[in-house]
């Protein structure tokens, strides 16, 4: 998912989509370490992904945080 379609999404759906790709890179982690994991680049793609998610969250909370403290300032 690149970062203009995560942006498209609604802040619930993202919280779900972040708890789900941790699940699965947790999944990915346990085949590497059994030798079992067929893409390592797979790890780092779900890290990356991760990150999107994490980074678009943290950039509508600072919104909202600085759109009250607008409000409060009046």
């Amino acid at each position: 998912m690149k970062a203009k379609q995560i942006r498209e999404f609604e802040s619930g759906h993202l919280n779900h989509e972040l708890t789900e790709k941790q699940k699965h890179l947790f999944t990915l982690r346990t085949q590497a370490v059994t030798e079992k994991l067929e893409d390592p680049t797979q790890i780092i793609k779900t890290r990356r992904e991760i990150a999107r998610l994490k980074t678009v969250l943290r950039e509508r909370q600072i919104a909202e945080s600085n759109a009250s403290a607008k409000e409060q300032a009046k």
